[in-house]
Order: structure tokens, then C-alpha cells, then sequence
């Protein structure tokens, strides 16, 4: 059974080698998305406001982004007030399905870029190349079979290197160079296991989430472009950004998702002052009809059933921010581990076929003609 899963363990780890090390990478490196953005863009990631300065009017900030940008719908809003980073709007361009993101100073009413696709800066690339390969719902599904495939290799790497704990910190250095890479394999997929595990059962929930979603909202009917608000314009943002705080206790928006299909309304995604660290940003939900701006249903994470809580922690067990930089960095540096485990089982792997054949060829040169 064991030399069986062993063998399944390999294949499996050849098949994916090239999608797995692409996620590996991407994935580290976008654990400190923001502060790499904020480096490589200041322009557009920084704002520059007194601690006393208050917010400008979402409704009056809107009116700038689609002045300065005509042949635009709003589609979301990201909205910050941490007198350092800047808001972004998501824009759609009218009668295509094509977004768009720019950035606004949302305490001076001030664009800060022009838009650009959602995968036009090298961090959106990569969120879209570790997400889907940049294959948008062929690629999801791709990445969430290999998603399940990690999945397999963590837990049958943990069955098949069970006994390597009494030698975890056991390196023979001065052993050959194939013992030693044996070595150094199983102790990155020990230690880095737990970590991995959660991280591929994490990416393929959203993987699937995302691949149901398109097929229950598009597969049955032509897909609608949109081509004037759907909202009324009697709506006033602001004046629903500010009731949502009244709605639920500490409720702080952070991200608005507006009403860019005919299904859709107008709804505040949030956070609250919650005991539990891994309680996302956007955990709490108040949404309001798009024709009267009425309420329509709010959500607060503290009163949500187990299973809500528990899938809204994915978010934060899967970039690993819900222990401050500590927790970051570690996930950082264990997210590399299936780069070097693919590196390391690849020599071992050419090792134990070199020397099969060897012995192949040994067993023929000894066998009686």
C-alpha cells in the first residue's frame, strides 16, 4: 500500500509540476501585494492626508471618476480611510464585459490614474495568473484541479514521511547527495504541510465558487452589457454608506458592490469589532435596493451561522494576514516550499530512474546468453 501511494505521490507531483511551482510563486509574492503596489506605484496607491481629514461624499467622488472617465459604468468601489491608501473604482466599459480599475484621492476628490484593465499592473497580473492562468473559467478549473491535486500530495506526503518527525531537525550533510536531498525534501513537506494544505483547500473553494458562479449567472442566458446605470439617480450613495454603519454595530464599508447586472442591488461589504482574528474585512453585509435605496437584508458575522464563519476565514487563512506580519512572512516563505519540494523530488526522481536503469542494464550484462 505504501510503495502504491508512494508511486501516486510522484506521478501526481510530475503531472503538476509546472502549474504548482506558477502558484507557489505568485502566491508568495502576493502575500505583500499592497506594500509591493505601494512601492512600485506610490502615485497611485498613496494619498497624503492630515489625520483630522475627512472623507469626500462617495456621491461627489462617483461624479469625478465618470465626468473624467464617459463611456464607463461604476461596477465596485473599494473604500479606505486610513489616511494613507487611496480608493479604487471599478469600472465597465459600456456594452462590453471588459473592467477596469482607477484610483481616486478620496479626500481632495483627485484621479490618480487613468483606467487600466484589471490585469494591466504586474500585481493584478499575477492575482490573475495564480487564480486562473490567465485562462479566466478554463483556467479556474484548471487551477482547481490542481488545487486538489496539492491537496493529495500534502496529506499523502504527511502518510508516507510520518516517522521523519523523530529526525525533523536531522539534515546528513556529509551523506551522498541523493540521501541528502531525500532529507532536505521531507522535512520542507513536513514543516510546510499544514500550511499547504489549508492553502489548496482554500484556493479550490474559490476556484469552484467562482467556476459555479459563471455557469449559474451565464450558461442559460445571453449575458447582458451594460450600457446605463441600473441604479436609480435619485440613490444617494453617501447617505447608504452612513445608514449601513447604523445598520450593524462597528460596521465600517469597505467595499461596495454596485448593481451592474439586473439582478444585482447596491451592497456594503464590511468589517465589525469582532473577537474572532479571522473575521474578515469584508465579513459583514447591508444591502439596499437599487430603484428606492431602501433596506433590503444585512448580515452581521457575529450573529452568522458556523458554516459562514467558517468560509468567510478563508480569506485570511489563505493570505495568511490574520496573525499582523508575523503570520505574513511565514506564509510567504512556506508558500516557496512547493517550488523547492518540486525541485528536490524532481532530482530524486531522476535519480531512482538513473538508477533502475543502471540496474536494468546490469541484470542484462550478467544474464546467460
Amino acid at each position: 500500500m505504501r510503495k502504491k501511494l508512494f508511486k501516486w505521490h510522484s506521478l501526481s507531483a510530475l503531472i503538476t509540476l509546472i502549474p504548482v511551482m506558477i502558484i507557489s510563486i505568485t502566491g508568495s509574492i502576493l502575500v505583500f501585494k499592497v506594500e509591493i503596489d505601494s512601492w512600485l506605484r506610490p502615485q497611485h496607491m498613496l494619498v497624503d492626508a492630515k489625520p483630522d481629514s475627512p472623507r469626500i461624499s462617495l456621491d461627489r467622488l462617483m461624479q469625478t471618476v465618470l465626468y473624467n472617465n464617459p463611456g464607463y459604468e461604476l461596477g465596485g468601489w473599494e473604500l479606505f480611510d486610513d489616511k494613507s491608501r487611496s480608493d479604487a473604482s471599478y469600472l465597465i466599459k459600456r456594452g462590453t464585459d471588459e473592467w477596469s480599475k482607477v484610483y481616486i484621492d478620496q479626500y481632495q476628490n483627485k484621479l490618480l490614474s487613468t483606467p487600466q484593465s484589471t490585469t494591466h499592473y504586474l500585481t493584478d497580473w499575477l492575482l490573475e495568473l495564480h487564480y486562473s492562468f490567465l485562462l479566466h473559467v478554463k483556467g479556474a478549473t484548471v487551477g482547481f484541479i490542481v488545487a486538489l491535486i496539492m491537496l493529495f500530495l500534502g496529506i499523502s506526503g504527511i502518510i508516507l514521511y510520518r516517522r521523519f518527525w523523530a529526525k525533523f531537525f536531522t539534515l546528513r550533510f556529509t551523506a551522498a547527495k541523493r540521501i541528502f536531498y531525500s532529507d532536505l525534501h521531507k522535512m520542507i513537506g513536513i514543516s510546510s504541510s499544514p500550511v499547504l494544505i489549508l492553502v489548496a483547500f482554500t484556493g479550490g473553494y474559490w476556484n469552484i465558487a467562482g467556476i459555479i458562479h459563471e455557469v449559474n449567472e451565464h450558461a442559460d442566458e445571453e449575458h447582458i452589457y451594460i450600457s446605463a446605470p441600473l441604479y436609480s439617480p435619485d440613490i444617494a450613495f453617501e447617505s447608504l454608506r452612513l445608514q449601513s454603519t447604523k445598520e450593524i454595530e462597528s460596521f465600517k464599508a469597505g467595499y461596495l458592490a454596485m448593481p451592474h447586472e439586473p439582478k444585482r442591488d447596491i451592497t456594503f461589504y464590511g468589517e465589525v469589532d469582532s473577537s474572532n482574528p479571522f473575521n474578515s474585512e469584508y465579513a459583514s453585509v447591508v444591502s439596499f435596493d437599487k430603484t428606492n435605496g431602501k433596506l433590503l437584508s444585512k448580515s452581521d458575522i457575529r450573529e452568522a451561522s458556523g458554516l459562514r464563519v467558517f468560509l468567510d476565514s478563508f480569506r485570511k487563512l489563505h493570505f495568511g494576514y490574520f496573525g499582523g506580519l508575523t503570520t505574513r512572512v511565514l506564509w510567504a516563505v512556506l508558500g516557496l516550499s512547493p517550488l523547492w519540494l518540486s525541485l528536490t523530488g524532481l532530482y530524486l526522481y531522476w535519480q531512482r530512474r538513473g538508477n533502475r536503469r543502471q540496474a536494468r542494464q546490469t541484470r542484462q550484462t550478467l544474464s546467460p546468453i
